[in-house]
């Protein structure tokens, strides 16, 4: 199932341990943080920031 994602939010977002900017992956429902190299979910729209919660990228 996918959720709308309302894009001016996700544009707002950053990062909570680098600061920068995040790619959003619509297909994974992620926010990806290429300096973290990680990926925070997006469940039911929302975006989970936590740094626990994010998925480790190879």
């Amino acid at each position: 199932m996918t959720v709308d994602v309302d894009r001016h939010m996700l544009e707002a977002l950053v990062c909570p341990q680098t600061n920068q900017t995040l790619k959003y992956d619509a297909e994974a429902q992620e926010l990806i943080s290429v300096g973290a190299k990680c990926a925070y979910p997006i469940r039911n729209g929302i975006p989970i920031m936590l740094f626990d919660e994010a998925r480790p990228l190879d």
